[in-house]
């Protein structure tokens, strides 16, 4: 008898394969990081095959672990980091240069070229998203002028272009699905809202062949079985979705209004807005929030692209801790940042300043400064960028008295729970399963095979794990973000 769903998280530093019953609960997990690469300033890359190969190892070490046989899962849900772009041979199946990750500035000028000329408010009207070297469109160009004669082999059809999704879905399929998802579509500049449908004009205004684009299909379709040679099974993934996107499902925020905020290598704060797309007035994003059975819900999105990475820096980089768990007990005992603020803009600034060519800086130091307030101030700039998002979010209609739910790695600091309530004035809400973007990837499988009658069913397995109620005072709150509002502008100046 099939009784889990398996989901596959291809985060942007690790691949984690999570096994869970009906009822959303966790059974198994495993994990393993891969290789991050930083040829230039401002580039990061990875290398596709590794990802593969890292996604094959934590599936059967997932199965392994949870001591069953592949038959006894009854479909696979995929999510994975957006914008990401892999370009590979169609008839080999091999990369044609690493992946170009989302955080990658080299397409920058490029961008600024389009501003310039006039393009950004229509290509934001047709795709919700704003110019920015973050989406895919200019990366694909970008790797089809680099790569000798790859640009006239992607007119002859014989490269294919594919987010992460994109990429397992041809490799765990023995290369038989060439697909993504109307999630994932959306983040790439080339994809209308409107239609629904890749677009011609933004083909040809990115410069990318059409021929290169994967079919896109809904975010509960069927994407074709994993081949049994890898896992000894054919299994069904019926769902995909990318990170952001699958969190919100994770998070059960189906009605319009609802908020959650997911704390991985970046930070992305998502509304629902229902079947109504949603035009910021204040530089967030529109995107897919899925597409069920044709049926398009939308959102609005903020991105940080620097929150849990900026504590991976403090440990890789500054080797100033040896583990992230460490931050906790260093941000209690430091009893605040001592006017210490870290701006962790290693690859620029996302919303709401768009700020490609902003850099990184620690602003505040003094003699008395140590570990304990550079930690703190790490944990709290990522609790002060959310604060930036929430009030452009705000400022475009929503609900300024929401209850924000938050997942991700990071959500399981208390400390930086209680910090995000306590700077934000808002109550946060954390579920029982933090890993949230695995767990909407698989309620979007259990979805596409009839597990799951329907969102609502899926609403009912929700459970909050504790609310973080806010403890500090309003004054305290305000002058901590003017700190951190002064320390951005001077970023934003030297950029």
């Amino acid at each position: 008898m099939s009784e889990f769903l398996l989901a596959i998280d291809a985060g942007t530093t690790s691949i984690r394969a999570i096994l869970f019953d009906r009822s959303g609960r966790v059974q198994a997990t495993a994990q393993q990081e891969f290789t991050q690469h930083f040829p230039q300033p401002g580039w990061v890359e990875q290398d596709a095959d590794e990802i593969w190969a890292t996604t094959l190892v934590v599936l059967r070490r997932v199965l392994a672990e949870a001591a069953i046989d592949a038959s006894r899962i009854a479909a696979v849900g995929l999510t994975n980091q957006r914008e990401t772009t892999v370009l590979w041979d169609r008839a080999s199946g091999q990369p044609i240069h690493r992946a170009i990750v989302w955080q990658d500035r080299r397409t920058a000028d490029v961008c600024e070229r389009l501003r310039a000329e006039g393009h950004e408010a229509a290509v934001a009207a047709q795709t919700g998203l704003l110019l920015d070297p973050y989406f895919s469109a200019t990366k694909i160009a970008w790797t089809l002028d680099y790569v000798p004669e790859a640009r006239a082999r992607a007119e002859r059809g014989e490269l294919c272009f594919g987010t992460i999704d994109t990429w397992l879905l041809w490799k765990l399929t023995g290369g038989r699905s060439f697909a993504t998802d109307a999630t994932n579509a959306s983040r790439t500049l080339l994809f209308d809202l409107q239609t629904q449908q890749w677009d011609d004009a933004l083909c040809a205004l990115f410069d990318v062949p059409r021929a290169v684009l994967p079919e896109v299909r809904d975010s509960n379709a069927d994407f074709g079985h994993i081949d049994a040679a890898w896992l000894g099974a054919a299994l069904p993934i019926r769902g995909v979705l990318g990170d952001q996107q699958a969190a919100l499902v994770g998070q059960a925020c189906f009605a319009p209004c609802m908020i959650k905020s997911t704390y991985g290598t970046g930070c992305f704060l998502v509304m629902n807005t229902g079947g109504e797309r949603v035009q910021s007035r204040n530089r967030l994003l529109s995107t897919v929030a899925y597409r069920i059975d044709g049926t398009t819900t939308y959102a609005v999105e903020g991105s940080i692209f620097v929150a849990g990475a900026a504590i991976q820096w403090l440990r890789d980089g500054l080797k100033l801790i040896d583990s992230a768990a460490q931050t906790e007990a260093i941000a209690r005992g430091a009893r605040g940042n001592h006017g210490v603020y870290l701006v962790p803009a290693f690859t620029g600034l996302g919303a709401p300043h768009w700020d490609p060519h902003a850099r990184g800086a620690i602003l505040g130091l003094t003699r008395d400064t140590g570990i304990a307030e550079i930690v703190t101030a790490g944990l709290q700039s990522v609790c002060f960028q959310t604060r930036d998002l929430l009030e452009a979010m705000q400022r475009d209609g929503a609900n300024g008295a929401c209850t924000l739910r938050i997942d991700g790695g990071m959500a399981a600091n208390q400390w930086f729970a209680q910090s995000l309530a306590d700077l934000l004035g808002v109550p946060v809400d954390r579920p029982e399963v933090i890993e949230t973007t695995a767990l909407g990837a698989a309620y979007m499988a259990g979805l596409g095979i009839g597990w799951y009658d329907s969102l609502d069913q899926i609403a009912t397995h929700w459970r909050r794990e504790r609310r973080f109620e806010v403890q500090m005072a309003a004054a305290e709150r305000e002058a901590l973000y003017r700190g951190w509002a002064a320390a951005v502008q001077r970023v934003l100046e030297r950029g």
